[in-house]
């Protein structure tokens, strides 16, 4: 298992951020993109940031997550982890319990980047191939 630390997108605000369909990505956006994707690539991961985002009141508390899950508090723990330095969710220690947040920015800039441009059309689809 990689140690490698994520780094967190759009820290620059120089400028709106292309999406795919306006501008080829380059090789470090693209890694950097690819991180991020790879930290909710998990279905675990997928469905605690599901759970943090719903919550009403915008946090959750780790207590309440461990629950949901057939794994083990150190288990849930690194992938929370994950989704933290993958600029998803924020944490904030209370007494012996940790409650995370979203950061709607981070899922924001997600979405514009997959998002095609109001009033585009759609991209053509390819041809089928002859005797398909």
């Amino acid at each position: 298992m990689s140690k490698q630390e994520f780094v967190v997108l759009g820290q620059d605000t120089e400028g709106c951020c292309p999406t795919l369909l306006t501008a080829p990505l380059d090789e470090d956006r693209a890694a950097d993109l690819a991180r991020v994707f790879k930290a909710l690539g998990d279905p675990v991961r997928l469905r605690l940031l599901s759970m943090i985002a719903s919550r009403a009141g915008g946090e959750i508390c780790v207590c309440d997550l461990t629950p949901a899950f057939d794994l083990s508090q150190p288990t849930i723990s690194h992938h929370l982890k994950l989704l933290k330095q993958a600029g998803l969710i924020a944490s904030e220690r209370r007494g012996t319990w940790v409650y995370y947040r979203l950061l709607p920015a981070m899922t924001d800039r997600l979405a514009a980047i997959l998002t095609r441009p109001a009033g585009e059309p759609r991209p053509e689809p390819a041809p089928a191939p002859v005797g398909a």
